[in-house]
């Protein structure tokens, strides 16, 4: 496998082994599309890795079926990598923020709560917090204390954060970030989503 070679190497007082495996922060930010696909796949290399994996889906509709929540629930039921536990909070759609939103308000901070529980506990090793970053860019979830959880949370868990707008203390706070933008999409010349492409 080729091996990378950082720019540079921080005084730390860490091995390169140590410093290796500490655990890792993502955020999937910008216009384009791509953020939470990305994230996916990130979720199939930590299943190939045996890990246990999180995902949390903020402001997406419960209703809404993507592939890769069908394809990593029975990779996750397989038994021959990690685990892959599924959960949906908020009834709206990240992109339409509607009146009435305070149902989505709500749930958004329930799922947040329980992140912090998961992560309290250790449950597992890859949390994707899928469209997380809108919530905290409407207000409905501190960014700091987001940014605090993060800096503190035990062992080795690594998190994946998407969404469009994430807030500039997030972006400081992470390890990995990455900007998604457009140069060109369907939608551009009049044609909407379609099965297998967008979901």
């Amino acid at each position: 496998m080729p091996q990378g070679q950082p720019t540079s190497v921080p005084d730390d007082g860490l091995t390169t082994r140590q410093r290796r495996n500490r655990p890792l922060l993502f955020v999937h930010t910008g216009i384009g599309k791509g953020k939470s696909t990305a994230a996916f796949g990130l979720a199939l290399r930590a299943w190939n890795q045996g890990w246990p994996i999180g995902v949390f889906q903020f402001v997406k509709s419960a209703k809404w079926k993507v592939g890769e929540e069908n394809a990593l629930k029975v990779l996750g039921a397989s038994g021959e990598g990690g685990t892959v536990d599924w959960h949906k909070m908020g009834e709206g759609w990240s992109w339409v923020q509607r009146d009435g939103q305070l149902d989505n308000e709500e749930k958004a901070r329930e799922g947040w709560e329980q992140v912090k529980r998961d992560l309290a506990a250790e449950t597992y090793k890859l949390y994707v917090l899928d469209e997380f970053a809108y919530p905290m860019h409407w207000g409905w979830i501190d960014t700091d204390e987001v940014v605090e959880v993060m800096r503190n949370r035990p062992g080795t868990q690594h998190v994946v954060i998407t969404g469009r707008n994430a807030p500039d203390a997030l972006i400081q706070a992470a390890d990995l970030v990455t900007d998604m933008s457009k140069v060109k999409h369907p939608m551009d010349a009049g044609q909407k989503g379609q099965r297998g492409i967008e979901w």
